[in-house]
């Protein structure tokens, strides 16, 4: 065989932002999983942790990874085997904190030996001694005080007796984060149970340092928050029967807004894996939610959050995402055997995904579903939560109730995202009926809402294509 006379074999191979030599794959047996929990560049490298599906008793293949600018892929001889998506920069001590692991901007890596067992989802700063120690969050819902210094761990909680899950089987915490001057959790446990209305099994829940406090009682899969000036708010993502929601906290109170889901692939806590909210470029924020992109706003004005926008859909399991010399990256988790469930499968495995920010628009355009009620109580006279509606192009809303006389629902619309409301239409639907609206091609607003002029149980859905 003659040489390739481009030297192309001496390159390695991209495959539309898909390199197939860093695929990350884990054994044969058992045959678990091996998603890409964390992603962040540091110390002139991407640094990059895969997971296992139960921790080290599943994990062969799976640990901690760098990637070099010459894109060689190398497993850390210090890696262990566990679960683990957590990551944060601790700029006190200079240090990224992935997984259990500890590195400095040498790449120097130590690890908290105590939290090795525990499938870690979250870190977040300190309250009191954020110089020195930092929360970690397990995903069955033990929260510890770690010493960055001494490698010292100390179960503060277990919040099962905290938030009142003693009767959930399977909890699954999935991110922390310290902002406006509490801890914020959030556990995504959704099973049959939530979705057939019985009492919900998620939180999001907040800790000032002396107590804790539920804020909702719902699947919440993600929590942010920003030091800037421009945006100090606590952003927390989650999904109910209705729609996707995202809860806003800025001078210490909580604003509620709902997002459409384009996919009903991820309602299940197993199966949301790790929806983001990232900064991916400066002063840039993407959020994934639901199975779609949306561009997020980094600043809030007045109490409120301007401009979310739809910028795709799509079906993609996406462990994180960051920006790594240039390029966005996206963490995957493309196979999973968990247990053989699926026998069509064979080893597991993971890859990433390497392009633009800007081609994440040509992904699938931006459609889906929901509303501020589903079959929910609703209120006469009370309005219901904002609904995004900016970025869409056909739009239809449905109306159902139960009320044994004809009801009328004042559709209002914010088109200047700042909270300013204008009665759109009233629209009659008889007694214990059924209603629609098409609204016009291209009409859009920021936000929808809804209020109802008699008490009733309610279901309002939007469709957006």
């Amino acid at each position: 065989m003659s040489e390739c006379e481009h030297n192309c074999c001496q390159h390695p191979i991209n495959i539309h932002g898909v390199f197939p030599q860093l695929a990350l794959v884990a054994g044969h047996i058992p045959r678990t999983e091996t998603g890409v929990g964390a992603l962040m560049p540091w110390a002139d490298r991407l640094w990059l942790i895969t997971y296992p599906s139960s921790g080290a008793r599943s994990g062969a293949g799976t640990g901690l990874f760098t990637l070099d600018g010459d894109m060689r892929l190398t497993k850390h001889p210090a890696s262990v085997v566990g679960t683990y998506a957590n990551r944060i920069i601790h700029s006190a001590t200079n240090q990224l904190i992935m997984g259990p692991h500890l590195i400095d901007i040498e790449g120097n890596v130590r690890t908290v030996e105590p939290l090795v067992p525990y499938r870690l989802t979250a870190t977040a700063t300190h309250l009191e001694e954020p110089e020195n120690k930092v929360y970690f969050l397990t995903m069955e819902a033990l929260l510890f005080e770690v010493d960055l210094r001494t490698l010292e761990a100390r179960q503060l909680f277990d919040l099962r007796q905290e938030l009142g899950l003693q009767h959930v089987r399977h909890l699954h915490f999935k991110d922390a984060c310290t902002g406006q001057g509490r801890l914020v959790v959030a556990n995504n446990t959704y099973t049959e149970v939530d979705a057939l209305g019985r009492p919900s099994q998620g939180r999001l829940a907040e800790w000032d340092g002396r107590e804790w406090r539920i804020i909702e009682t719902c699947q919440f899969n993600a929590v942010t928050a920003s030091a800037s000036e421009i945006g100090p708010g606590v952003l927390a993502m989650g999904a109910d029967n209705a729609s996707a929601i995202l809860r806003v906290c800025l001078a210490g109170k909580w604003d509620k807004y709902r997002l459409p889901k384009a996919t009903h692939t991820q309602d299940h806590s197993w199966t949301t894996e790790w929806p983001r909210i990232r900064e991916i470029e400066s002063e840039r924020w993407l959020m994934d939610c639901a199975g779609m992109f949306y561009e997020l706003p980094a600043m809030q004005y007045g109490g409120k959050v301007w401009g979310i926008r739809p910028v795709s859909t799509h079906l993609r399991i996406i462990g994180d995402f960051c920006s790594w010399r240039g390029l966005l990256v996206l963490a995957g988790n493309q196979t999973t055997p968990i247990g053989d469930s699926n026998p069509f499968v064979g080893q597991p495995q993971a890859g990433l995904w390497f392009g633009k920010s800007d081609d994440l628009w040509g992904f699938g355009k931006p459609q889906g579903w929901g509303g501020p009620w589903w079959e929910a109580e609703v209120k006469a006279g009370r309005p219901s939560d904002p609904f995004l509606m900016t970025g869409f192009e056909h739009k239809v809303l449905h109306l159902r109730h139960n009320a044994a006389e004809k009801v009328a629902f004042t559709v209002e619309v914010d088109f200047l995202g700042n909270g300013t409301w204008c009665v759109y239409d009233k629209i009659k639907v008889g007694k214990r009926g059924y209603g629609y609206h098409v609204f016009p091609t291209g009409f859009s607003a920021h936000w929808v809402r809804i209020t109802p002029n008699a008490s009733c149980m309610a279901s309002a859905q939007f469709m957006y294509t």
